[in-house]
């Protein structure tokens, strides 16, 4: 079913059911940046629609999570910031960050030397999902001297080098969590790192194999605390990806995760149900009077982007519902005509309070 873009959800009204009907079972997939925060700040009365989600207790009555191609730390660490702001108890578990899928690697390398880049602790996060040989892209830079051509003219400074020099180690992939910070010196190092095999500095051989290189995301823009998009960690992939051809005359191989894969939208799918069922919803007696696992009969992913939220809800298909706000990179009146979300509504705060009524949990 299609909701038209001229549903408004303006006047929000109450339900009178207080009782989760145990033989429904619905979860919420919600964006982060322009939908519930912009920048550190609530928006669409995010902090109140989110509270409806649990009982007076304080635990959990209906499954959701964060699903946001940000990242830069560590999904504890943004449970605690997310908890800290909106006022609520938010568990690891309910964060599923761009680079998160980066754990399915771990079997691969989690011994090999790794380099990651992106803003926040990108070294911190791939060490907490195990990965044991991992140091960041601007720690490596430091090894090398001039491999930076302008670092004597930026005034930021590198952390202590570690005991040991990591520069003749041969870098096995490389990984890069959100948006870098220094896009002039990653695009530059992750050239020679991806062109010499894993040794910069040396003589470059035409048959050398490229290191894997992983891109957490793939977002152009994203709604952050300045008025219009930003630039995202696709916009990054898009410069290195140019840079890269035109230099070495050969295409660059990476490999991107994030939303709008159809995979990410699958683990979520298995992180909620997870939820569900530590919420005691999810086992229920049959007509036999045996427990069972419910299926989820509808999944809600409501996202500000059009062709990152929307699209992936679509491509995912059955269970999932996407909702549109317009608090983020979506701003229009009409829906979206290439990629049209199954509803369109002004803020988090009406998307939550359109499922409430629809599954008749208020």
């Amino acid at each position: 079913m299609m909701f038209q873009p001229s549903v408004r959800m303006s006047r929000l009204t109450c339900c009178t059911s207080s009782v989760i009907d145990r033989t429904t079972s619905f979860g919420i997939a919600f964006d982060i940046d322009g939908v519930v925060l912009r920048g550190k700040i609530p928006i669409g009365n995010s902090a109140k629609a989110l509270k409806r989600l649990y009982h007076d207790s304080g635990t959990l009555k209906i499954p959701f999570l964060f699903l946001t191609n940000g990242g830069g730390i560590p999904e504890s660490r943004r449970a605690f910031d997310l908890s800290e702001i909106l006022g609520i108890r938010i568990l690891p578990s309910q964060i599923v960050q761009g680079h998160s899928s980066f754990r399915s690697l771990l079997a691969r390398y989690e011994n090999d030397f790794i380099v990651a880049t992106g803003k926040g602790e990108p070294s911190v996060v791939m060490s907490e999902y195990g990965f044991k040989n991992v140091v960041s892209l601007e720690e490596y830079a430091s090894y090398f001297d001039h491999i930076d051509p302008v670092a004597q003219y930026k005034s930021w400074t590198t952390k202590d080098k570690k005991a040991y020099d990591v520069a003749p180690d041969r870098v096995k992939a490389a990984f890069v969590i959100s948006d870098p910070v220094d896009w002039g010196r990653d695009i530059q190092v992750l050239c020679d790192i991806l062109t010499s095999g894993g040794l910069p500095g040396g003589e470059i051989q035409e048959n050398e194999h490229q290191p894997p290189l992983y891109f957490a995301a793939d977002d152009l823009e994203y709604q952050a605390s300045f008025p219009s998009e930003r630039l995202g960690i696709g916009a990054f992939r898009i410069a290195l990806e140019s840079i890269f051809t035109r230099i070495h005359h050969k295409p660059l191989e990476s490999t991107v995760f994030g939303k709008p894969k159809p995979f990410v939208f699958k683990n979520a799918e298995v992180i909620l149900r997870q939820l569900w069922e530590s919420s005691c919803h999810g086992s229920a007696v049959d007509e036999d009077g045996d427990f069972s696992t419910r299926s989820f009969k509808t999944l809600y992913m409501i996202g500000d982007n059009p062709s990152v939220d929307i699209k992936g809800a679509q491509q995912a298909g059955h269970p999932w519902f996407s909702i549109l706000t317009r608090t983020g990179v979506f701003r229009q009146r009409e829906n979206h005509a290439e990629y049209p979300a199954d509803l369109v509504v002004d803020t988090v705060e009406e998307a939550v309070q359109f499922i409430l009524e629809r599954e008749g949990a208020c």
